[in-house]
């Protein structure tokens, strides 16, 4: 037989992993836009485009799956699980594959655990599109090897157990968002301040010059080095970077958290930097306490 699902939530993922995987009939799926709204009619014409059933009320949806994909807005995660725990089978796999703290799935866990389900953590690393069914999912929690193997009879091809703990997964990616999404941030602030000063060209230019290959391991020894050995100085330089971004109108909220992290490194006083990444760490946990 195959695999059935319960969809919660058929936004840009939902809609994109059913047609990717042709679905259909064996995705049962709730979206609360087919309420009233102006969004029902929109909804319900995607539900006919991916030929999926659509469910009026979230009950229809779960009963009678084992698999339950919950794909909603991340400020609707656990109040969802909250919901569905009142309808989820006994023994089904709930999988969030929202995009939440650790904290928050692990409160989403109690409730679907209490009823009878067992949830699982799941991480999307990528963009669904235009990955589809090959975007890498993370997957942690007692039943992550068995959700692995009933995604996969959906048609997912990355996907990856990191774990028996729930917030596992979840962590991986939030904490690496910290880097993809800052730097998001950081190129906004740079870019709309040298376009505004009239040296934008120059500035990427230089920033070309400058850049070196390294691995993500090797550039944090390295980035850490430099704040430990020059925070304080490198604090007093940024806070004339918040100046000059302040003068150009463009705003300068990334540069003002540098300058409290630099002169944060600066101030724990290392005098010999230890040699590695993990000794650097190290000597930060043990300072900063």
């Amino acid at each position: 037989m195959e695999q059935e699902v319960g969809l919660i939530g058929f936004g840009e993922a939902g809609s994109t992993f059913a047609l990717a995987g042709e679905w259909g009939e064996r995705a049962h799926v709730f979206d609360r836009k087919t309420g009233n709204g102006p969004e029902r009619d929109a909804m319900l014409a995607a539900y006919k485009a991916a030929h999926v059933l659509g469910a009026r009320f979230l009950d229809d949806a779960l009963s009678g799956v084992n698999l339950i994909l919950s794909l909603v807005t991340a400020d609707q995660a656990l109040a969802v699980a909250e919901v569905a725990a009142e309808h989820v089978p006994a023994g089904a796999i709930y999988c969030d594959m929202n995009s939440v703290a650790p904290q928050t799935k692990q409160a989403a866990a109690e409730l679907i655990e209490a009823a009878g389900g067992h949830y699982v953590d799941v991480a999307v690393m990528a963009p669904v599109n235009p990955a589809r069914l090959s975007v890498p999912l993370l997957l942690s929690g007692g039943a992550a090897d068995e959700a692995a193997a009933r995604l996969a009879a959906l048609g997912f091809v990355k996907t990856r157990v990191v774990g028996s703990a729930v917030g596992r997964a979840s962590s991986v990616k939030m904490i690496r968002s910290v880097m993809v999404k800052g730097l998001e941030a950081l190129t906004a602030e740079c870019v709309l301040a040298a376009e505004a000063a009239g040296v934008r060209e120059e500035v990427l230019t230089s920033l070309d010059a400058s850049e070196k290959a390294q691995d993500w391991a090797a550039r944090a020894d390295y980035n850490l080095d430099r704040m430990l050995v020059h925070g304080l100085r490198r604090a007093a330089e940024m806070e004339e970077v918040v100046k000059t971004l302040e003068g150009l109108g463009t705003g300068a909220a990334m540069t003002r958290g540098t300058v409290e992290r630099q002169r944060a490194m600066g101030e724990l006083g290392v005098t010999v930097v230890p040699t590695g990444l993990d000794g650097k760490i190290a000597a930060v946990n043990s300072t900063a306490r």
